[in-house]
């Protein structure tokens, strides 16, 4: 063990389903406490609205934030649980809201402010959530070239060939018909989104979260965390943690260059905890990207799930 460096893996909006965590909660009272815990810091019924979602909110932004990052905790404090005296992780990371996330994980906050900060961001992104995304399968550097064109903005790079654009609804309509015209066999592939995340159209957003970041205890994070804004880790000073998460709501995410920084730094394993896509058996938000971007840098570290009781088995028990 004391070879491996690990890395906990958060992922962010998209991986949210109804059903999320009662398995989790079935069978462990430490989830069941988390869930509680989010209850409490929330006033309303994480586990109801986790579980049931008998109002379909749970993929309304100002819900799907709080509800991954409970879900991700919730499997944390389990995977800690079954694996026993493990040793620290080496550094953590999140896409998006996965950041906020890492961040609890690296106790720089805690679960409760944590979730009345995401709270508040999901609340302010889902009110000024104007436009969309496309993710194209094209580099950054196209990508910001096709996005400049038409008032649009580089929202993610997600892969060395996968990047994200934002944008208003007209704007992205004629970013998206440029490319077909184009006779490209590049597609432009709209997501599920409330609006232009990490974009301009942003702004106006982050301007109103910062008094809620302002607001918030920081402490240094106990283990390394990496931002999306600059792809290197977190400042120990809590301001400087605020300025980065305020930069990061309408600057765009370089999840490429944090698995980049994860690689300089000798990463052995990564574990990916929370959320889960797909119909039936739920796979991990980010393991494509993450084994494609390995891949493509010719670097081996294991990757392993831990997204629901199975897969936190199998991950506490060291089978990949």
């Amino acid at each position: 063990m004391s070879e491996q460096r690990v890395m906990w893996v958060f992922p962010g909006q998209g991986s949210q389903y109804r059903g999320m965590g009662s398995d989790l909660c079935s069978e462990f009272p430490v989830a069941r406490e988390t869930y509680a815990e989010a209850s409490d810091a929330l006033g309303y019924d994480m586990a109801r609205l986790s579980f049931e979602d008998p109002a379909n909110e749970i993929g309304l932004t100002r819900y799907t934030q709080p509800a991954l990052l409970t879900h991700s905790m919730a499997c944390l404090r389990v995977w800690r649980e079954l694996a026993g005296d493990v040793a620290p992780a080496a550094c953590a990371a999140g896409h998006s809201l996965g950041e906020y996330s890492a961040l609890v994980a690296a106790g720089s906050l805690g679960l409760a402010d944590g979730l009345r900060l995401v709270k508040r961001r999901g609340e302010l992104m889902g009110e000024f959530g104007e436009g969309g995304m496309l993710a194209l399968g094209v580099d950054v550097t196209e990508a910001r070239r096709i996005a400049d064109q038409h008032y649009c903005q580089v929202a993610s790079i997600n892969l060395p060939e996968q990047t994200v654009v934002g944008g208003r609804d007209a704007d992205l309509a004629s970013l998206a018909a440029a490319i077909e015209q184009s006779g490209s066999r590049k597609r432009a592939i709209r997501l599920a989104t409330e609006g232009a995340f990490h974009t301009y159209l942003m702004v106006e957003a982050a301007r109103r979260f910062r008094e809620t970041l302002d607001a918030t205890a920081f402490q240094p994070p106990a283990i390394s965390v990496l931002s999306n804004y600059t792809a290197t880790a977190h400042d120990a000073d809590a301001g400087a943690i605020r300025t980065r998460l305020f930069f990061q709501l309408f600057s765009p995410v370089n999840w490429v260059g944090c698995l980049r920084a994860a690689i300089d730094g000798g990463i052995t394993h990564m574990i990916e905890f929370g959320g889960g896509i797909g119909t039936g058996d739920k796979r991990p938000n980010l393991e494509s990207i993450v084994r494609k971007t390995l891949k493509g840098s010719s670097y081996e570290a294991k990757y392993a799930a831990a997204i629901n009781v199975a897969t936190i088995r199998a991950a506490a028990a060291g089978r990949d």
